[in-house]
């Protein structure tokens, strides 16, 4: 990837982090959120040339369905890009394999359902009698 982009990430990194120690002055929140979206056109940049176009897609299929799931992965595929660890765009298989990286992390959440038969046995066939 290229490296002047991956130093203004940085740079907006640092600036962000002392902005948050620093007091709470108008001017600062707002070059915050210039400097925020200033850092999420970046990371869009990383994406858009890290991954295909059908493996974008499905991302972004997966980013309206399971939000922190699809964080997960664009933040696991941002690192690797500032590692240089990518060498090529990452294919829609690759992109899958790294989905089920991410699913064997991430724990079950396991829903339960309790029907408490007493209490749903109000119109009971006693009436009738």
């Amino acid at each position: 990837m290229n490296d002047p982009e991956l130093q203004k990430i940085r740079q907006q990194r640092m600036a962000e982090l002392q902005a948050q120690h620093g007091g709470g002055d108008p001017n600062q929140a707002k070059a915050q959120q210039e400097r925020m979206k200033a850092m999420e056109d970046a990371r869009h940049t990383i994406l858009s040339q890290a991954l295909s176009q059908d493996a974008r897609t499905r991302l972004n299929i997966i980013k309206h369905s399971k939000p922190e799931k699809a964080a997960m992965v664009e933040n696991m595929i941002c690192r690797m890009a500032q590692m240089g660890q990518l060498n090529t765009k990452i294919s829609e298989q690759e992109l899958i394999q790294l989905l089920e990286s991410v699913n064997q992390q991430m724990p079950r959440s396991t829903s339960t359902v309790k029907f408490d038969r007493r209490r749903a046995a109000l119109d009971s066939d006693d009436d009738d009698l």
